[in-house]
């Protein structure tokens, strides 16, 4: 059974690319991400990979940004990969590892990552980078939070029952979402003002230009799309805002269909120091005159106080 569900999904993908293909056109992104020239690849394979299709199972955050149209061609020309990109909730990132669905996890959501650890799912985990979260809202500031500490403006929006958009969806960022409810000591669930869309991010952030709500969001997103809506940043820079992102290879003791080799490559790959200084430390510093995500593989857990 643990094959054919993984057959069944990447025959799913392949359909899936079939018909995009032949209609024409990919689909409408929820959000338009970054355009940035992905650098050349530095060398060429040396070999074709003996099972060269890999799945990656990652957050919105990280296609949304436009990160990953930067590193997955990268990485393909430079190894002879070919990956199937999944991007999803960080929830259902790691469902899809714990049901052996995907060979390796780009995830950003540390308390959930390391019981797959303990439990064997995923065999590597390594630091990629961190960017951080923010609130943004409409720019007349109905709950007045601009510039309040998190946990005060998450009071100062239940005070006012101002209109907050959740994602809903298990994801890294929806994760963080009630991680900071519950340090407020609060819980808007059933709330008239607070609103699910149980979709990504940028999708999420649309529906909260369109009704004037507050959302918590990457800064990467944010700033990638920020044209398309109507939202300030109004809290930033706390230390409980901190987004950090971990690869993680799924384990093939447990599910011998993983193509654990590509998954190596694939974290080998996004921790190398040239990968890490020239293209992460470097994503977004042309249009907005700092990177979108900074690079930590050369850092521990404890560096960045997890």
């Amino acid at each position: 059974m643990k094959l054919t569900a993984r057959n069944t999904l990447l025959s799913l993908l392949l359909v899936f690319a079939f018909a995009l293909s032949a209609c024409g056109g990919a689909a409408t992104p929820t959000a338009a991400p970054v355009v940035q020239e992905a650098p050349a690849a530095t060398e060429a394979p040396a070999a074709a990979p003996a099972n060269p299709t890999l799945i990656l199972a990652t957050t919105t955050s990280t296609q949304d940004s436009g990160l990953l149209d930067i590193l997955v061609p990268m990485f393909e020309a430079q190894t002879g990969y070919t990956v199937q990109t999944v991007a999803v909730g960080t929830g259902e990132a790691l469902k899809m590892g714990q049901e052996g669905n995907a060979d390796v996890l780009l995830v950003h959501a540390p308390s959930s990552e390391k019981p797959l650890m303990e439990d064997g799912t995923c065999k590597d985990r390594f630091l990629v980078m961190h960017n951080d979260f923010i609130l943004v809202g409409p720019a007349d500031d109905p709950a007045k939070i601009q510039g309040l500490a998190t946990l005060d403006a998450f009071k100062a929006i239940y005070a006012a029952g101002a209109a907050f958009i959740t994602r809903g969806d298990d994801s890294g960022t929806h994760k963080k979402e009630l991680a900071l409810w519950k340090s407020a000591e609060l819980d808007p669930a059933g709330q008239a003002w607070y609103l699910e869309t149980g979709q990504g991010m940028g999708a999420s952030m649309t529906v909260a230009s369109e009704k004037a709500a507050y959302i918590l969001t990457d800064r990467a997103t944010y700033l990638a799309n920020k044209e398309n809506y109507q939202l300030e940043i109004l809290v930033e820079g706390d230390p409980k805002l901190l987004n950090v992102y971990h690869v993680m290879t799924v384990n093939p003791e447990k599910w011998t269909s993983a193509n654990y080799e590509g998954a190596l490559a694939f974290a080998n790959f996004v921790i190398d120091p040239a990968i890490q200084k020239d293209v992460i430390g470097q994503f977004g510093v042309e249009k907005f005159g700092a990177p979108l995500f900074f690079p930590d593989a050369d850092k521990t857990d404890a560096d960045l106080g997890l």
